[in-house]
């Protein structure tokens, strides 16, 4: 029988792409307050993140007064 198992909901934003989103997921980033505990060179390092996506995430930190480390 398969385990039913809860996804955490999160809030980054809806227009990140799959390979952005997929790469935060992987290293268990799901909310955008996680984000600042990493710097963006550290994000920009992951497989999957690019230019664009690094634009989103920094306008949606900014939009709730948040900001990546560093």
């Amino acid at each position: 029988m398969a385990e039913h198992r809860e996804v955490p909901s999160s809030d980054l934003p809806a227009k990140l792409a799959a390979p952005a989103r997929r790469a935060l997921a992987g290293v268990g980033i799901t909310q955008l307050e996680q984000l600042t505990s990493m710097t963006e060179a550290e994000v920009l390092k992951l497989h999957g993140m690019g230019p664009n996506a690094m634009r989103t995430l920094r306008e949606a930190l900014a939009a709730h007064g948040l900001s990546f480390a560093g």
